[in-house]
């Protein structure tokens, strides 16, 4: 039985469908059980062949990327984009009346949406002070042994995020931290900045720290040493989520829920092969959606399913199977803190933005996994332990679609309406003259197809749900079957 933590999926990801009304803004809200503030938002207008459009809270509203394209991210403020993150859902606006993207009268939407660190993320930061040209502050994520390697780098900290300093090593002795909006703190003629903050201790003793409840539209932040100059840095206070992840060997930005296993991760790439960044789950990725922003190359992705080496690829943009190039992701696959990168401009482009999309199942309310089709109507029962809200297959050693189905916009079994991740072609396509496609049921789903892109004969297919509600509640009762 898939006992489950999570008793409420809609907690951590749901759908919703809207029809659009023309309104020049307009906020979306969800119908599930709990409300949801999206982190990662997936639109796609199913009534007419237009690009899906993929937005997240670390980079922010009005930056967007396209799962069907390799174009680079473009960023837009007033024209069919969504304009905020809110409590229970988002906002949009209509843009030009050839604007298929949001909100244009008579057309149709789903938007799948996912919460990763929230809105008041909580984080640990090591401190050790270090000889470099004088004393300087470096830092370590909660654990014990990697010490970022930079001096008195710039900090990423998230408006509502509380983080605490943590001076307990003996090497902070005599240096306590402190904020100031100076640079350089009391030794730059400025003074401390307390508005959120809480100290204990004495630092370089046990317990010592420094905690930061960061304000909304706090200032631009230093960190300083109240006995001795020059030895701390920037702190940049965002609007924006996620916070700085030093686990790798390139500094990092990363927003994490641990419970549902999915993180967003930002950082730039320097083409180095062999580099690492920080997700943050602190579980290993089984899935990885890599993208390019600065640059016009193919969505990557790595699935454990497919090859847990890190040798073998697939492309979201794209309709071939599993692709090989060790340079993608160095031949290594990720750990339960890091993301080993090639130097290819796919996963570590020299200079360009990076952002990753990253997931790990969850007993109860995600599944990542593969199957064997069997060209049958009568097609392969899949395992999942809980009531699948969401689905995409695809298969993965030959060329065909990525397919998407979900319990909204077809809310009862057969599920026969489809989107395809890599193409802006409309819901239901004529092209590929489906009928019936998947069930989805209590405890999985059911393949109702003979196609080859998720049940053909012999064809090795991965697959990643997310769930409706759980098979077994985490107080070990059944659930409600569908």
């Amino acid at each position: 039985m898939a006992y489950t933590t999570i008793d409420d999926g809609s907690a951590h990801f749901q759908t919703v469908i809207w029809s659009g009304d023309g309104s020049s803004t307009r906020s979306i809200t969800h119908s599930g059980n709990s409300n949801l503030q999206p982190d990662w938002t997936w639109h796609k207008v199913r009534s007419h062949a237009a690009s899906h459009m993929l937005y997240d809270s670390t980079r922010g509203v009005g930056k967007r990327l396209h799962s069907d394209q390799s174009s680079a991210e473009a960023t837009e403020t007033n024209s069919g984009t969504i304009t905020s993150f809110d409590s229970n859902g988002f906002s949009v606006n209509t843009g030009a009346s050839n604007n298929f993207y949001t909100n244009q009268s008579g057309k149709t939407y789903v938007a799948w949406q996912w919460k990763a660190g929230g809105s008041t993320p909580t984080k640990t930061y090591k401190v050790v002070v270090v000889s470099d040209s004088g004393n300087k502050y470096r830092f370590r994520n909660s654990g014990d042994t990697a010490t970022y390697a930079a001096s008195a780098v710039t900090l990423d900290l998230q408006e509502g995020g509380t983080y605490i300093f943590d001076q307990s090593d003996s090497s902070n002795s005599g240096h306590p931290l402190r904020f100031s909006t100076t640079s350089n703190g009391t030794h730059g003629g400025g003074s401390e900045y307390t508005t959120g903050v809480t100290t204990s201790g004495t630092a370089g003793n046990a317990g010592a720290f420094t905690q930061i409840t960061v304000a909304a539209s706090a200032p631009t932040l230093y960190y300083y040493c109240t006995q001795h100059s020059a030895m701390g840095g920037q702190v940049n206070t965002n609007s924006t989520h996620g916070q700085t992840n030093f686990d790798g060997s390139i500094l990092s930005v990363s927003q994490a829920n641990t419970t549902a296993g999915f993180s967003i991760v930002t950082y730039t790439g320097n083409a180095t092969a062999g580099q690492t960044v920080g997700h943050g789950l602190g579980v290993k990725p089984e899935i990885i959606f890599a993208k390019n922003r600065s640059n016009g190359n193919n969505w990557n992705v790595y699935a454990e399913p497919v090859d847990n080496t890190g040798n073998n690829y697939l492309s979201l943009n794209g309709t071939v199977g599993k692709e090989s190039d060790f340079n993608m992701w160095n031949d290594t696959a990720p750990t339960t803190s890091l993301i080993t990168l090639g130097n290819r401009n796919e996963t570590n482009g020299s200079s360009h933005n990076m952002v990753f999309y990253c997931f790990h199942s969850v007993k109860g309310y995600s599944k990542i996994g593969s199957y064997t089709g069997n060209g049958n109507a009568d097609g392969a029962f899949i395992y999942t332990g809980f009531a699948p809200a969401w689905l995409m297959v695809k298969r993965s050693d030959g060329s065909n679609d990525w397919v998407i189905f979900d319990n909204k916009r077809t809310p009862s079994n057969v599920i026969r309406k489809y989107l395809y991740a890599n193409s802006s072609t409309q819901e239901d396509s004529a092209s590929a003259g489906f009928s019936n496609m998947v069930d989805f049921l209590s405890n999985g789903f059911k393949l109702r197809n003979t196609f080859n892109n998720s049940n053909g004969s012999g064809v090795s297919v991965i697959f990643m749900a997310f769930a409706e509600h759980p098979f077994v509640s985490s107080k070990g009762v059944p659930t409600t079957a569908r």
